[in-house]
């Protein structure tokens, strides 16, 4: 199906299962991608928008050169959007955002007690 493990496609398709999202509920195209890869790019159609009909989310994905390899990691944003909108901060994006949000937060208060000059004793 796609050019991935088959742990990582077993763990798509449960994904895909527990969220109810259906194949064939998605609307696949294919279009030019644009950026880097070179004429292998500009030659073929590897960017992947994939539209979930009954929410009517979109997403467009353009990581790889790769269709194949684009239309999985489509599916996989497809479904992170569809767990925000249905579980909120209890999505495992949402709880990602607010782990790197604390820990830029760590960093920007020890970046700044680093220049803070004690006076002497």
């Amino acid at each position: 199906m796609f050019p991935v493990s088959p742990l990582k496609q077993r763990a798509l398709l449960e994904r895909m299962e527990a969220l109810g999202v259906k194949e064939a509920d998605l609307e696949e195209s294919f279009v030019r991608s644009r950026g880097k890869g070179g004429q292998h790019v500009n030659k073929t159609s590897t960017c992947v928008q994939l539209r979930h009909i009954p929410t009517s989310i979109e997403v467009k994905c353009q990581n790889s050169r790769s269709q194949s390899l684009n239309r999985y990691y489509a599916r996989v944003m497809l479904l992170d959007k569809i767990e925000y909108l249905l579980k909120g901060k209890d999505s495992t994006k949402a709880k990602e955002i607010e782990r790197i949000r604390k820990q830029k937060l760590r960093r920007k208060k020890r970046s700044a007690l680093k220049g803070l000059v004690l006076p002497p004793l």
